[in-house]
């Protein structure tokens, strides 16, 4: 047998000791709490706050102290092993310390008493400094991110069919601001916090839940919804457990409906991708472009595209790359009637390869097959330029005219069936990524969303946000709750005349909100990118979202909004409107008569650019095309011309003075 020195002896029972304490420590611990209550978190300022969790101790006394009071507050764990307690909290300060006692303890550390603010919505919201979003600047952003008082929670994204307590967190649940914890953060939320913060000096803690792409009744409640019926029937299906198989029985009726007014597959047989379809009478688009912006005006569904390139002889039998960048939303793409890929998602960049096999012909037929359920739709490129690849690094571009036809569109097709996987449900994702917070004391809720809804045929967004805005100060019984959301930004190409516009549509839907108490809105109408739907300018949403913050709760004397518009009359030929400069002037940028400016119409409902003058406070618009004028709209586009500021340099909200469909 093998002699131990006493040293190493004494190393290795010291060793088998702590292994033991250890384990047993492990054995023993037995206080469970949310995953998002725990070191480093904020908790809401001079509150009554909740903390609960669960304990092995049922039935034993459960003890929780902290360290800026000398109070104890006690309660028992139930026989379920679930126990809760309030607390109050203090005016903003710390770090702190906070001990939960069921027989053995567990300390939670860095705790500050601040400002809690959960933040939601769609992909704008998501839209983080690094990663897919970039914004402007974003390594000096990331660089001189320093703030270890603005701590941040990242909620990965989830659905649940019915409400649950439960939730997964990122990164190990709350971080303080620093470089290496801020690169995938929303950028909107933390230049909205690092604006508050640095006016206030009040700590602040992000709840960061979002999910790009989603609508907006995905995150209501089953008893928001309640009062739009169009709803009832599908959340009491999400609801059953045969759920899945309902779905996939009518999914697959309603494909084979869908493929049975295909009208490109119809006249193919079923191989529109073959290099021989007759593409004579197809219509020419642009590409990079989006169908229902040019060609098919606010069309959803399914367009074909078509383009033949000829490539140089030493191609020929050599893999090469197919480089479509961004489609809107999904792809099937083939390639001398070969499938080279298939991708889902308007955001993910299709970079195909073109397999030797395939590529023996001087002309490449590609035909793409592109399915879009709602907003733009279209080979759209984004930063990737569509283009080809060839073995020694030589480009051939794809932009230019390309064939295309609609295969379907959904407007003139029955519903298509909710898709019981994903996240655009209504309900889903209160149930998952709202739910599990609403015990957890905040000072508000900041919203960037619409997108999505903007093109939607069901329940109109002027009713669904305030239904929104609503249930969730019922769920956090916090009637009086601030609830900050962003307007849309400008997006598409600019247009020439006056048209319909869904965006413009929605803008008025979230002007008109806010008429309930406690709300704000951002307009960014001004900031926004005519070819990318994520704009890369999150610096100034956030601060201006912080500026209404700043004003309505932390006593800030600062301007907060653009000029509202406070009356208007007509007078003979002219529209005369009067605004609130909401600063202390009215400034107008230009007086030129520009289509998402000023238009003016009379009875028969056209609109037409506005001759515009100030005097004061007072716009005074006519134009000549309209002897009598009826209605006034301001800033009624996509992707309008603002032109009407306060000296603080905020726009006016886009609005009109009818109430026409369109």
């Amino acid at each position: 047998m093998m002699m131990i020195k006493s040293k190493q002896c004494k190393r290795i029972l010291l060793a088998l000791l702590l292994g033991v304490v250890g384990s047993q420590s492990i054995v023993h611990a037995k206080v469970q709490l949310p995953a998002f209550i725990g070191d480093n978190m904020v908790l809401q300022q001079k509150e009554k706050v909740k903390i609960w969790g669960t304990s092995t101790a049922q039935g034993k006394e459960l003890k929780l102290t902290v360290s800026w009071s000398k109070k104890q507050y006690q309660t028992k764990v139930d026989q379920n092993g679930k126990w809760e307690l309030s607390m109050e909290t203090p005016r903003y300060g710390g770090p702190y310390q906070m001990t939960i006692d069921d027989g053995d303890q567990l300390t939670l550390d860095n705790i500050l008493i601040g400002e809690v603010w959960f933040c939601s919505g769609q992909s704008n919201m998501e839209m983080p400094l690094a990663g897919w979003g970039k914004i402007n600047n974003f390594q000096e952003e990331i660089n001189a991110a320093n703030f270890p008082n603005i701590r941040l929670l990242q909620i990965p994204k989830s659905t649940a069919n019915s409400p649950t307590g439960e939730v997964k967190v990122e990164s190990g649940g709350w971080n303080p601001v620093t470089p290496a914890h801020i690169a995938e953060f929303s950028a909107t939320a933390y230049f909205f916090a690092r604006e508050i913060y640095e006016k206030t000096g009040i700590p602040i803690g992000l709840i960061h839940s979002s999910w790009g792409g989603t609508i907006i009744e995905a995150w209501m409640s089953k008893q928001a919804l309640a009062p739009f019926s169009n709803y009832t029937t599908i959340i009491e299906k999400i609801q059953r457990p045969d759920a899945q198989q309902i779905y996939n029985r009518e999914i697959a009726e309603w494909n084979d409906m869908a493929e049975k007014h295909d009208q490109v597959k119809i006249e193919s047989k079923g191989e529109w991708y073959a290099t021989n379809v007759d593409k004579s009478t197809w219509s020419n688009m642009a590409i990079p472009g989006f169908f229902d912006q040019s060609l098919f005006p606010g069309m959803d569904g399914v367009v074909y595209f078509g383009k033949n390139v000829n490539l140089p002889a030493h191609w020929l039998g050599k893999p090469i790359k197919l480089i479509l960048g961004a489609i809107d939303d999904n792809d099937i793409t083939y390639v001398n009637g070969d499938k080279v890929g298939e991708t889902n998602g308007y955001d993910q960049i299709r970079n195909y390869t073109i397999p030797p096999a395939t590529n023996k012909n001087t002309v490449l037929h590609i035909a793409v097959r592109v399915f879009d359920g709602a907003g733009g739709g279209g080979i759209y490129g984004g930063k990737e330029q569509p283009r080809l690849e060839g073995p020694d690094g030589e480009v051939i571009s794809l932009t230019g005219d390309w064939k295309c036809k609609i295969g379907y569109d959904l407007g003139k097709l029955p519903a298509k069936p909710n898709l019981l996987e994903g996240p655009n449900r209504p309900t889903v994702l209160f149930n998952a990524m709202v739910q599990p917070f609403v015990d957890f004391k905040i000072r508000g809720a900041i919203w960037y969303q619409g997108e999505s809804n903007a093109d939607s045929k069901d329940a109109p967004y002027i009713d669904l946000l305030p239904a929104l805005i609503k249930d969730w100060r019922q769920q956090w019984q916090n009637d009086k709750m601030p609830f900050y959301f962003v307007q849309l930004a400008n997006f598409k190409e600019k247009q020439a005349t006056a048209r319909p516009s869904s965006w413009a549509m929605l803008r008025e839907a979230q002007r008109q909100t806010l008429r309930l108490p406690n709300t704000g809105m951002a307009v960014i109408a001004d900031i926004g990118d005519s070819k990318d739907i994520h704009p890369k300018n999150k610096q100034d949403v956030g601060k201006r979202l912080a500026w209404i913050a700043a004003h309505d709760l932390y006593g800030q004397k600062n301007s907060y909004s653009g000029p509202q518009l406070d009356r208007w009359v007509i007078k003979g030929k002219e529209a005369q409107l009067s605004f609130k400069p909401m600063g202390k002037e009215l400034v107008l940028k230009t007086s030129d008569r520009k289509i998402g400016g000023f238009t003016i119409a009379g009875s028969d409902q056209k609109f037409y650019p506005a001759q515009v003058r100030q005097e004061g406070n007072k716009i005074i618009l006519s134009a000549k095309e309209v002897d009598r004028p009826v209605a006034v709209r301001y800033g009624w586009a996509d992707n309008p011309d603002l032109v009407l500021y306060n000296d603080a340099a905020l726009p006016a909200s886009p609005f009109r003075t009818d109430q026409w469909d369109q």
